[in-house]
């Protein structure tokens, strides 16, 4: 007896009997008649889904409430665009002065020597600020824009400094920038996504989807990616086989059958639950927010939709256009993606490559600028023209140039910014940047203060930390500020 009770443990307990028993099958049994007692025994009122989208109060006064990232995929060259350098230009074909330091980069080898840039730079509007001639329309706007040439960032590959462009840290799974502000700020539209994102038709970024995704924050906050072409959303239009009533009454249906298994903690559940209910309400207004016929030709015209080299971006410049003016909080738009060939990064040949993919951006992005402040929507909207990093002021194999990650240029407009002038400055060849300088961290910190949003009270509680989207912080860009 004893040797059988040695090698067959005896249950202590009916509780420890049925686990023991048929493979734990009578235990099965239990957990389900306990949660049917409990959930009769239940009074409480059902749990009701808050709408994690709904319009949030910002920490203090904003001065934008939405947001347009013109993402340049690849790195444009600060010394064809915003950045001019004339003594590089007497330098083209001389080796690089030991005084400049030494180019680390990927594929440039020692004793490279140095390139001018093909463009010349002019001044333009009532602030005279110097912009290459690739950019003649964007440069007519200049008086909107506050150029940043005193960027940096730390890693010259594409993905990484992308996620930190773009999600605060070099390695992917952090929230991007829309998600951040959208779980801060909320949206103001119900019928349309707080943050789409377009993409270059030919393909997506280095950096891919964790570019907009939501990393540990709800899943709610993630960019819904818009389709290239004619039907940027799928499936707008409901069945015909289905009444409106019948469609209603089955959202509900599902609706409720999804709260009883709603858990506080289950941000995909409660993502999904609005995911139902907003396309059931894009179905009723997302048809006209991404109709372009509805535009005036004039305004086709402005964005360039009439010419083959611009109409493709130029169709999502004027759908962001219509967006923010519905209600969306962030849109992020990509230019480039895909092949190397259409993107701006020029290893091979920067003045083919920058010529094409300004001849692509360059009139849209001017008629974006120009159509919000016609409508009165730039006061409230933050314009942001940047990309990863820049490029080297030594050649490529004789005609391009490399990943450069000590000087870049952005810009900004609209939303609060001082418009008309240059913020920072770069050496003598554009290689590094000299006095201030500007980290993601402080353009981040910068975005979110111009929305209104304090960065070290922006937080989310991850694995015991409260993370932030500037991580320790940054420092706000005050020239920027209006």
């Amino acid at each position: 007896m004893n040797n059988f009770q040695t090698h067959i443990p005896q249950a202590n307990s009916r509780r420890d009997f049925l686990f023991q028993a048929g493979n734990g099958f009578g235990a099965l049994a239990l957990s389900y008649l306990m949660q049917r007692d409990a959930l009769a025994s239940d009074k409480s009122p059902p749990k009701k889904l808050v709408n994690p989208l709904a319009p949030k109060t910002p920490h203090f006064a904003p001065k934008a409430k939405a947001v347009i990232f013109l993402f340049m995929v690849g790195g444009p060259s600060q010394m064809e665009t915003f950045d001019p350098k004339p003594v590089l230009d007497k330098l083209h074909g001389q080796q690089m002065p030991a005084s400049f330091g030494e180019v680390k980069s990927q594929f440039v080898k020692a004793g490279t020597p140095l390139m001018g840039s093909a463009w010349k730079f002019k001044k333009y509007g009532q602030s005279g600020i110097e912009v290459s001639d690739l950019l003649p329309h964007t440069a007519g706007c200049i008086d909107d824009i506050a150029v940043i040439r005193s960027c940096y960032t730390e890693s010259f590959v594409h993905a990484p400094a992308m996620y930190q462009m773009l999600n605060g840290r070099v390695l992917a799974g952090h929230p991007s920038l829309g998600s951040w502000v959208t779980y801060g700020l909320g949206s103001e539209s119900e019928n349309l996504p707080a943050y789409c994102v377009m993409t270059q038709p030919e393909g997506l970024p280095e950096g891919g989807a964790p570019m907009w995704g939501a990393g540990f924050l709800p899943a709610i906050h993630q960019g819904t990616v818009l389709r290239n072409g004619s039907t940027p959303i799928l499936h707008l239009q409901p069945p015909a086989e289905i009444s409106g009533e019948q469609q209603r009454r089955m959202l509900k249906f599902m609706r409720g059958m999804n709260e009883l298994s709603l858990d506080e903690k289950d941000s995909e559940l409660a993502a999904r639950i609005s995911s139902y209910e907003l396309a059931y309400r894009m179905q009723q207004h997302a048809p006209e927010a991404v109709d372009l016929s509805k535009e005036s030709k004039e305004t086709k015209k402005l964005y360039g939709l009439d010419n083959s080299q611009t109409i493709e971006f130029g169709s999502r410049c004027l759908l962001a256009r219509r967006l923010v003016e519905r209600g969306v909080r962030f849109v992020q738009l990509y230019s480039g993606g895909g092949p190397v060939s259409v993107q701006w990064d020029a290893h091979d040949n920067v003045k083919t490559n920058h010529e094409q993919m300004c001849r692509w951006t360059d009139k849209p992005v001017a008629a974006l600028l120009k159509d919000l402040k016609g409508r009165g929507l730039l006061d409230s909207t933050l314009v942001i023209w940047g990309t990863e990093f820049g490029r080297t002021p030594v050649s490529e194999n004789g005609k391009g140039r490399d990943h450069n990650t000590t000087a870049f240029s952005m810009w900004m407009a609209g939303g609060g910014v001082k418009g008309g002038k240059v913020i920072g400055q770069t050496d003598e060849i554009g290689f590094k940047t000299v006095g201030a300088r500007y980290h993601p961290r402080d353009i981040h910190a910068s975005i979110l203060y111009l929305l209104g949003l304090d960065q070290m009270k922006l937080t989310y509680l991850s694995n015991g930390r409260d993370e932030r989207l500037t991580d320790f912080g940054g420092n706000v860009i005050e020239p920027l500020m209006s």
